[in-house]
């Protein structure tokens, strides 16, 4: 009866199996995380027939294991080799069968290979923003060089790939190496120097090269970079040879490509620009000669044809004959001319007559007489004038004066009147104006009386 009552057990929970549970953690990887860059140091690398490469990555702290399928398809797959440091985009993911953690490869770069892109377009950026590689200043390249200057490695392809084809296309061309090392710290002052040197060639004991090769052949983008360091780009721009730069291979680019006068894909490409082809320019040279000896003969040919018309022509008659109409039309054009030119002499006489008789009337002898005459005449009138005016004056003075001497003080004092006057000359009108014992100055017609009041 207990047992009718008693709790039932709880179910057990349901069990994952193993390929569900590395499955779900497949999915959640894939899905939650998605693709990343991964950074670290190859190891255990194991290459396989099928094309597929497997390998470790690691750090300090930990390692993960690597796979990337079809691998020598895969952009940067060269860059993996043991102990190399890498930086992989990848998308990590669960191998089901091991239930191991792992990360499926789809791109490999050199680590570090983001800094010099970087250091790469910056310093690219500063030359241009300078105008170092504006195409004004490239010069161009010389078309027949004699002499041909590599600045390169002498132990490299390079320097062989250049001088097998100078050999080739042009042997008569001189080529003056100056060996450098191309790669590795220090190197771009050794690769500098070498292009400062060319360009003074004088100063340093060297043959004058008409046009220089500077580079090497192919590489990693480390191997390549004492191309893009800023001192070689300057030597190149300052350098008064034309310089052909031939660095790697036709899909790398350095700096040293866009300051040069001339980027070549490749040393031997670069060989091929200096100088031009030796069979090419006898195959041209034997072509123009057959065509100057072709059209030569033609010439002579149609010459003689036309001394053959003029003798059964022309020529077969007397040479009299012949200058009969050309000298009347000779004579008839000499009597024209003669009479044209008579004709131009009297009209040119006339026209000197003409401005003779204009000349005198206008001569400065003339004109200084014509004005001294017109001078005369103004100071004949303007005398007149004067004398006529000073009469007038002269009547209008009596006139006044006659008036002066009728309506004047000195005619009332004629008549026996008086002028008193205090000590500071004013008038005395009234009694008024003195005072007792003062002076007064009493003005008549012969002078003046002083006296003073009472």
């Amino acid at each position: 009866m207990d047992d009718l009552f008693a709790p039932k057990p709880a179910p057990a929970p349901k069990a994952l199996s193993v390929t569900q549970l590395v499955r779900r953690m497949k999915n959640l990887l894939e899905v939650e995380l998605g693709e990343v860059w991964v950074e670290g140091e190859v190891s255990n690398l194991k290459k396989q027939a099928s094309g597929h490469w497997y390998f470790s990555l690691k750090d300090e702290g930990a390692q993960i294991q690597c796979a990337i399928f079809g691998a020598r398809k895969k952009a940067g797959s060269e860059a993996l080799e043991d102990g190399a440091k890498v930086r992989v985009f990848a998308e990590p993911s669960v191998y089901e069968a091991r239930g191991q953690l792992q990360i499926i490869v789809q791109r490999v770069e050199r680590a570090g290979l983001g800094e010099l892109q970087a250091r790469f377009e910056a310093l690219k950026r500063k030359l241009q923003g300078e105008g170092l590689f504006d195409p004004e200043r490239k010069q161009p390249i010389p078309f027949f060089p004699r002499t041909v200057g590599i600045v390169t490695s002498d132990t490299g392809a390079a320097i062989r790939d250049i001088q097998n084809i100078l050999e080739r296309r042009a042997p008569w061309v001189q080529p003056v190496l100056y060996p450098v090392r191309v790669q590795g710290k220090g190197a771009e002052v050794e690769i500098a120097k070498a292009i400062q040197r060319m360009g003074n060639p004088e100063r340093f004991g060297l043959p004058r090269c008409e046009v220089l090769i500077v580079g090497r052949g192919g590489g990693s983008i480390e191997d390549l970079w004492n191309f893009n360091e800023e001192i070689v780009a300057r030597a190149i721009a300052a350098c008064p040879i034309p310089i052909i730069s031939a660095v790697g291979h036709e899909i790398d680019f350095t700096i040293a490509d866009f300051a040069a006068d001339l980027r070549a894909p490749t040393p031997s490409a670069a060989a091929e620009l200096a100088v031009p082809d030796g069979a090419e320019l006898k195959a041209k040279l034997a072509m123009l000669k057959r065509r100057l000896a072709r059209r030569t003969a033609e010439r002579i040919e149609r010459l003689g044809q036309n001394l053959d018309s003029l003798r059964r022509g022309v020529l077969s008659r007397g040479g009299e004959r012949l200058l009969r109409e050309p000298t009347m039309r000779v004579d008839s054009a000499r009597a024209k001319l003669n009479s044209a030119v008579l004709a131009n002499f009297k009209d040119r006489e006339q026209s000197l007559k003409e401005l003779s008789r204009t000349l005198a009337a206008h001569h400065p002898a003339r004109q200084v007489e014509l004005r001294l005459e017109h001078l005369a005449r103004t100071r004949e009138r303007l005398e007149r004038a004067a004398r006529r005016r000073f009469d007038s004056l002269d009547d209008r003075l009596s006139r006044l004066r006659s008036l002066l001497r009728t309506l004047g003080p000195e005619s009332a004092f004629e008549r026996g009147f008086s002028i008193a006057m205090d000590s500071y000359g004013r008038i005395i009108r009234s009694k008024a104006d003195v005072s007792p014992g003062e002076e007064i100055r009493t003005k008549v017609r012969d002078g003046e009386i002083r006296s003073t009041t009472l």
